[in-house]
């Protein structure tokens, strides 16, 4: 697949960690990148899961993983993975020095008790 209707190629990601936690001084378990916008926001794991909320508000149904090594994308209009072979505009991750969940500093220690599952 050459092209996606939600997709747009040239669009860099919004920054290295979630736009909103960053605005809120939150934090992140992973994050996903919208893939029309490049708006970076938290997976469904997080405590705030701001990438579901900024599908609900703009209706971008496709994320790509933000995670280093991961190219997978999710359709959450289709609730399922696509497999599209696609390249979004770089950086395709977070720097790999940026922990996971992140970012340092502001992880509580029981961050494990307060993921989604």
């Amino acid at each position: 697949m050459t092209s996606h209707p939600a997709i747009d190629l040239t669009t860099p990601p919004s920054g290295t960690g979630c736009v909103d936690c960053e605005a809120t001084n939150g934090w992140w378990f992973h994050l996903r990148r919208c893939a029309a916008c490049g708006h970076v926001g938290c997976c469904d794991s997080s405590p705030s899961q701001h990438a579901t909320a900024h599908y609900r508000a703009t209706g971008h149904p496709v994320v790509q993983s933000f995670e280093p090594g991961e190219d997978w994308f999710w359709d959450f209009a289709r609730n399922d993975v696509l497999d599209i072979g696609l390249e979004l505009a770089p950086p395709s991750s977070h720097p790999e020095a940026q922990p996971a969940p992140g970012p340092a500093g502001r992880v509580p220690q029981d961050w494990v008790r307060q993921l989604w599952r």
